[in-house]
């Protein structure tokens, strides 16, 4: 059996893409300290079974289903982290909150990786 480039690029693909995950959270779990420092809010966008079954102290928990309502009740001056399971439920919720003009947000990914 041979191979082709291009039968690698699937695989250069799914690794560059979880580098760029794992550097990106890296980053973020750096800035965390100094965003709390600042007052930073903790949101977990996590189902409320999600959750219940384990969260970082002190994080205030807005499900993603209902987060564009529920984010009413974060101030704009306020930096904001988001974390859930993995950073794709964050990273969605990141996005909402920039649109509506929230200057520090991040999305620190995986909540496991709050200090």
């Amino acid at each position: 059996m041979s191979f082709e480039p291009a039968h690698l690029l699937p695989l250069a693909l799914i690794l560059g893409f979880i580098l760029y995950r794992s550097l990106g959270f890296r980053r973020a779990r750096k800035a965390i300290p100094e965003m709390l420092k600042a007052g930073a809010v903790i949101v977990d966008v996590r189902t409320p079974s999600e959750y219940g079954s384990g969260h970082h102290p002190g994080s205030i928990n807005i499900p993603l289903n209902r987060f564009d309502s529920g984010c009413e009740e974060l101030k704009r001056e306020t930096p904001v982290i988001l974390c859930c399971a993995s950073g794709a439920r964050s990273g969605i919720a990141a996005g909402v909150l920039r649109a509506k003009g929230f200057p520090q947000v991040l999305n620190a990914g995986p909540w496991t990786n709050i200090p």
